[in-house]
C-alpha cells in the first residue's frame, strides 16, 4: 500500500516514474496543492499586439508597452479571455460575469514596469473541480478515480526571460515572453503524493490540449507548475509548507513532491521546524534546494489596475446590452457549446464502446491523435477491437516511438492497416507473416498488404497434403513428445505445432496444423 496517497498498489509512480519512501510510525502524510502557470494558445500577447513565438531571436517580439515605455497602455486581448472561460467550464467552474485586474508588484530584472497585471480580488473563473485516474491494483489495471478541487482560474500576464552568463558574470533579459498570456490555475491541497499530483497535472494538459486552449508543452514552458507541499498527522492542522517552483515536466513533478514530503517529514523527526520557503528542484540530484524565503500578500503589495476597466462577460446573445456588438463580446453560451469530448468522458466511451482494457483507453487518449487513428481503422475492418488495439498499441505505437513520430507522421495509413488486418482476418496470412508484412509497409509507404504477401510469398499454406508432410516429419522427429501428449500431456502439442510454423516459415495455417497434430499424435 502507497504510504501517501493510500492505493491498493506500491505506488510504482505515474508511469513508474516515482520512487517511493517510506513513512515513519507516526505516519506522517503529505498535503499537496498546486498552482499551474498555463501559457494560452494566442498569436499575440495579452495586453499587447506582439506576436507569440518559440525560440524567435531574442527582444524581437516586443511591443512598446511590453517594455513598460511610458505612455503605453494595455488593450485586452480577446482571445485570451475566451480560452480562460473555455477552460473554466471545461473544469466545472463558475464562471464571474464581472472580473477585476490588479497589479501584483515584483522587482525583477525581466520585469520592466514592476509590477504583474492578474487577478487577485475577483479572478474569471472560481471553484472548479478536476477528476483525474490513476491505475492501480496489481496489475495496474484498476481505474481508480480522485478528484482535486480548483480555487480559482486568473489571468495574467508572464514575465520576460533571465538568461545568466557565468562566464562573463552577467545577466542578459529577453523581453520576447514578457506580457504572454497566462492562466494560473491554483488547485486547493487536496492530493498527498507525487503520483496524484503527476496524474492530476497530464490530465489538465491533456484537457488544456483538447479545447485547444494551451498546447500544453512543457519542455518550452508552456505549463509550469508550483508545488505547495506540507505534511501532519491525518486530523490534525496541515504543516508549514514549502513552495517548489517551475516544475518543467510530470516526472520532475513527481519526484520533487515525494522527495519534499520526505525532506519535511525527516526534519520534523530531527525535532527541528519546516521553513515557509520557496524552494527549487535539482533533476540531477533528485532534491529540492532552498531558494528564498516566501514571499507573503504584504510584499505584493497588490492595488487595482488603473488602466483596465472591469472584465464584463454575458451569458447569452439575449444578455447582451444593447449596442454591444455579439462579435466584440464574449458569450459562456457559445463557448460552452462549442466544447469538445474531453479525455475522461473519451476514456469511458471507448471502453464502453468498444470493450477494451481501461489501460488501453490511457494509451489512446494520451497520445495526440492515436484514438482518431484507431477508430479509423475499425471503421473498415470487421475485426475485433480488442484484436485490433494491440496491433495499434504495440505495433504501430512501437514503432512510432523508436523513431519519434507523431501518429500524423505514421507511414501507414489507417485504410492501409485495416486492409493488413482484414487479410489477417479472413485467413489469408498468418499473425508472424502478417507482423512481416507490416516491417515492410513502414518501410515501403505506399505499398500494399496484398502486394507485399504477393511479392515476398507470405500467404497462408493451407495445402492438406504438404501440410500432412510437414507434420508427419515433425511426429517422426519428436518421439519423446509424441509419447507425452499420448499420455495426455496436451500442452506438448503446442511445441510441435510451433515446429511445424518454423518449417512454413509462420505461414501454416494453424486450425488444420491442429488438427492434423492431433491425428498423428491421438
Amino acid at each position: 500500500m502507497c504510504s501517501f496517497c493510500n492505493h491498493t498498489s506500491t505506488c510504482e509512480g505515474f508511469n513508474s516514474l516515482i520512487v517511493p519512501y517510506k513513512l515513519a510510525p507516526q505516519q506522517l502524510v503529505g498535503v499537496v496543492g498546486l498552482e499551474i502557470h498555463a501559457q494560452i494558445n494566442s498569436n499575440t500577447k495579452l495586453f499587447s499586439g506582439s506576436s507569440v513565438r518559440f525560440s524567435a531571436p531574442p527582444n524581437s517580439l516586443v511591443s512598446f508597452f511590453d517594455a513598460s515605455l511610458p505612455g503605453t497602455l494595455p488593450v485586452l486581448n480577446k482571445r485570451c479571455v475566451e480560452a480562460a472561460v473555455m477552460t473554466g467550464l471545461a473544469l466545472n467552474c463558475s464562471i464571474n460575469r464581472k472580473s477585476l485586474f490588479d497589479r501584483k508588484h515584483y522587482f525583477y530584472a525581466d520585469l520592466p514596469s514592476g509590477y504583474q497585471i492578474t487577478q487577485q480580488r475577483q479572478p474569471i473563473a472560481v471553484d472548479g473541480t478536476l477528476t483525474y485516474s490513476l491505475l492501480g491494483g496489481k496489475k495496474r489495471s484498476q481505474v481508480i478515480r480522485k478528484t482535486v478541487n480548483i480555487k480559482q482560474i486568473q489571468l495574467e500576464q508572464d514575465s520576460g526571460k533571465s538568461l545568466h552568463d557565468d562566464l562573463r558574470s552577467q545577466t542578459l533579459i529577453d523581453l520576447n515572453r514578457a506580457g504572454v498570456g497566462l492562466m494560473e490555475l491554483v488547485m486547493e491541497p487536496d492530493m498527498s503524493c507525487g503520483e496524484e499530483a503527476a496524474a492530476a497535472v497530464r490530465e489538465l494538459q491533456l484537457i488544456l490540449q483538447a479545447l485547444g486552449t494551451c498546447q500544453g508543452n512543457m519542455s518550452e514552458g508552456q505549463m509550469r507548475v508550483d508545488a505547495n507541499v506540507s505534511v501532519h498527522k491525518p486530523g490534525e492542522p496541515l504543516g508549514i509548507r514549502a513552495e517548489v517552483k517551475n516544475i518543467n515536466s510530470v516526472r520532475c513533478l513527481a519526484r520533487a513532491i515525494d522527495y519534499e514530503i520526505q525532506r519535511q517529514i525527516e526534519v520534523l523527526q530531527r525535532g527541528q521546524t519546516v521553513q515557509n520557503e520557496t524552494r527549487a528542484y535539482d533533476s540531477k540530484s533528485g532534491e529540492t534546494i532552498p531558494m528564498r524565503d516566501k514571499e507573503g500578500l504584504q510584499d505584493y503589495r497588490f492595488m487595482p489596475e488603473p488602466n483596465l476597466p472591469p472584465l464584463i462577460v454575458y451569458e447569452d446573445n439575449a444578455s447582451l446590452p444593447t449596442g454591444i456588438d455579439a462579435r466584440q463580446a464574449v458569450v459562456v453560451q457559445k463557448i460552452r457549446e462549442g466544447l469538445p469530448e474531453l479525455p475522461g468522458v473519451k476514456r469511458d466511451r471507448l471502453v464502453q464502446t468498444y470493450g477494451i482494457l481501461p489501460e488501453h483507453s490511457f494509451t489512446l487518449v494520451n497520445e495526440d491523435g492515436l484514438v482518431e487513428y484507431f477508430e479509423a481503422v475499425l471503421k473498415v475492418t470487421k475485426k475485433e477491437p480488442r484484436k485490433v488495439i494491440g496491433w495499434v498499441t504495440n505495433e504501430l505505437l512501437g514503432h512510432l516511438k523508436e523513431k519519434d513520430m507523431s501518429v500524423s507522421h505514421s507511414p501507414i495509413s489507417p485504410s492501409a492497416l485495416a486492409e493488413l488486418l482484414e487479410l489477417q482476418e479472413t485467413g489469408h496470412i498468418s499473425s508472424s507473416a502478417a507482423k512481416q508484412v507490416f516491417q515492410e509497409m513502414w518501410r515501403s509507404p505506399g505499398k500494399p498488404a496484398s502486394q507485399i504477401i504477393q511479392e515476398q510469398d507470405l500467404g497462408l499454406v493451407s495445402d492438406a497434403a504438404r501440410l500432412h508432410s510437414i507434420c508427419q516429419k515433425v511426429v517422426d522427429s519428436h518421439p519423446n513428445e509424441v509419447h507425452a501428449i499420448r499420455n495426455g500431456n496436451k500442452k506438448v502439442l503446442n511445441k510441435l505445432m510451433g515446429l511445424v510454423q518454423k518449417e512454413t516459415k509462420g505461414r501454416a495455417d494453424p486450425v488444420l496444423v491442429m488438427a492434423i497434430l492431433q491425428e498423428k499424435t491421438s
